[in-house]
């Protein structure tokens, strides 16, 4: 069955673990993690083998962290079950192709149409950033605006989101009966 999951939260709330979990609930020949981070440190590339530890074998991993849309389409067969982690960092490497919002936009226009077109079901996490203070420059600003409509725009195109907090999932947007 095709569905589309977005699990959010903020850090540390059980996102990404959440998310393996709901892909790991389908029964599908593949999986497919498709991975946006960019590991520019030694803490971050921790992080990293922390999460390719929590996986296992059965994995096969899709480094994306730009052209998202593109590896969503590639690996959206009806035989895979996708995972996407994360938006917020594809957010972040979007800003670093451009500072322009529309350019923005038209990437998440990409990327709701791949999730549109996919044949399996894609789990995708994202951090909720919007919660806090105003940022007091203008690329923080950019980055909480960019990844607040990430958000929205594959919330609305998703048949379910699950909103993380201290580690419990709690629904957003239930899944529908059909």
């Amino acid at each position: 069955m095709k569905e589309t999951i977005l699990v959010v939260g903020g850090c540390r709330s059980g996102k990404s673990r959440r998310a393996l979990e709901l892909a790991e609930s389908y029964q599908h020949a593949h999986k497919i993690f498709i991975a946006t981070c960019m590991p520019h440190d030694e803490e971050m590339q921790m992080r990293v083998q922390r999460h390719q530890a929590e996986r296992d074998k059965s994995w096969h991993t899709v480094e994306a962290p730009v052209e998202l849309p593109q590896a969503v389409v590639a690996h959206g067969t009806d035989d895979n079950v996708v995972l996407v982690d994360c938006l917020t960092l594809w957010t972040s490497n979007l800003l670093m192709e451009t500072d322009q919002i529309d350019a923005i936009e038209g990437y998440i226009q990409e990327l709701t149409a791949a999730l549109n077109r996919t044949q399996c079901p894609v789990v995708l996490v994202s951090n909720e950033v919007g919660t806090g203070i105003v940022p007091e420059n203008r690329l923080a600003r950019l980055f909480r605006d960019a990844n607040g409509l990430v958000n929205q725009r594959v919330a609305a195109c998703a048949n379910q989101v699950v909103w993380m907090v201290a580690g419990i999932p709690v629904p957003i947007k239930p899944p529908q009966n059909k």
